[in-house]
């Protein structure tokens, strides 16, 4: 085993494996003729996402940062003290639905505080220059979540609380978000619309979820105008079309906002075989990207990448694409092999297919409506 080069911290807590989403079909509430299953956002894929870390001896090596809760100020920094009040209540008594695809349990309330102040745990020890990176294995998560209500498994936007956590508690000036979730970004492209201190990037499915969500023409409004940059990739793309994407887009639009902190709202869900979504992502093209990122964050802004888990539904990939982020984050090597990437590299149109080119051109466009920092 290679040891770590950098000092990477993690974020782990039981407590939010508890989050509680109930028995449904998937996404979808069962009910005749459905037979009730396990929920798709279910604590299964991020425990074993834990454990591999642990089993590849990757584990010792990472700087365990513990969570604390967020305060209600922070929250509301980002939400509206309507849905702060709604999640509290539902999570005292026996739960019920934070907003559109969006279950909540007894004691929820306290773990989405605890998952939002876990990201913001990460940020403070990263500010502080304890460590180099970060990655915030939390539940519930956050990408979705609007002012006024949770989303598609969101109760609070833990990314987005974090960026205004480093704006007003830190001072930074530049926050870049690279979202690579299967599903568009859309609760922290709402935070930060009007803002030309984010930079929020989303590169997803096109057309999977948020419905009507996440394209080219979402640029930002008023002083945000150019800072909001969506790149909708078309169903079935592999690693080829997430290369590509970063190379002729996100890695230039970094290279021209120049941020102090990129925050990366890490869902996995546009792995092969993922239920929710039809993407071919495999852990070498995890391994890629994060790399890319990490040479930008040394460009820009110290090193300082700050990741925080958002979703990702197939149990047997998911800690593989986990472990590859991990080991790039960290510098470590665990000669851990990935017994689903052979499989998954041999899947058919991995390379960068015409269509997709087409539709990464059209996003690049966009650099020319984001403004270039000295």
């Amino acid at each position: 085993m290679q040891a770590a080069t950098r000092k990477t911290g993690f974020v782990a807590h039981e407590l939010y494996m508890w989050h509680n989403t109930g028995n449904y079909a998937g996404p979808m509430p069962y009910g005749n003729p459905v037979q009730p299953d396990t929920h798709a956002e279910n604590p299964e894929t991020k425990r074993r996402f834990r454990n591999l870390l642990e089993v590849a001896g990757l584990t010792p090596q990472l700087h365990a940062i513990a969570p604390r809760e967020a305060t209600e100020e922070e929250i509301l920094r980002f939400h509206t003290r309507e849905h702060l009040e709604k999640v509290r209540a539902l999570s005292a008594d026996v739960g019920g639905d934070a907003g559109p695809f969006t279950p909540l349990g007894r004691g929820s309330y306290e773990i989405a505080m605890l998952s939002a102040g876990g990201v913001l745990a990460a940020l403070e020890a990263l500010m502080r220059g304890e460590i180099d990176n970060a990655y915030a294995l939390v539940r519930p998560p956050g990408h979705h979540a609007l002012a006024d209500m949770g989303m598609g498994f969101c109760l609070f936007g833990n990314a987005a609380i974090a960026g205004f956590h480093a704006f007003e508690q830190f001072g930074l000036e530049r926050v870049a978000f690279v979202d690579w979730d299967v599903h568009h970004g859309n609760g922290t492209q709402s935070a930060f619309y009007d803002d030309p201190r984010a930079l929020t990037i989303s590169v997803h499915q096109d057309n999977c979820f948020p419905p009507d969500s996440g394209y080219r023409h979402e640029n930002g409004t008023g002083a945000g105008t150019g800072f909001n940059i969506n790149v909708p990739l078309p169903p079935g793309s592999g690693v080829g079309a997430y290369e590509e994407a970063w190379d002729r887009v996100v890695i230039p639009a970094l290279d021209r906002f120049k941020p102090q902190l990129i925050v990366v709202p890490s869902g996995f869900d546009a792995g092969a075989y993922d239920p929710l979504g039809r993407m071919q992502m495999h852990s070498d093209g995890y391994r890629s990207l994060t790399r890319k990122l990490l040479d930008a964050a040394n460009r820009h802004c110290d090193g300082r990448l700050l990741m925080c888990h958002e979703g990702g539904y197939n149990t047997w990939t998911v800690p593989f694409f986990g472990l590859a982020v991990m080991e790039e984050l960290s510098g470590a090597v665990t000669g851990t092999v990935d017994p689903f990437l052979e499989m998954h590299a041999a899947l058919g149109g991995q390379d960068l297919q015409p269509h997709q080119a087409e539709a990464i051109a059209l996003a690049e466009v966009l650099l020319e409506t984001l403004p270039c920092q000295n």
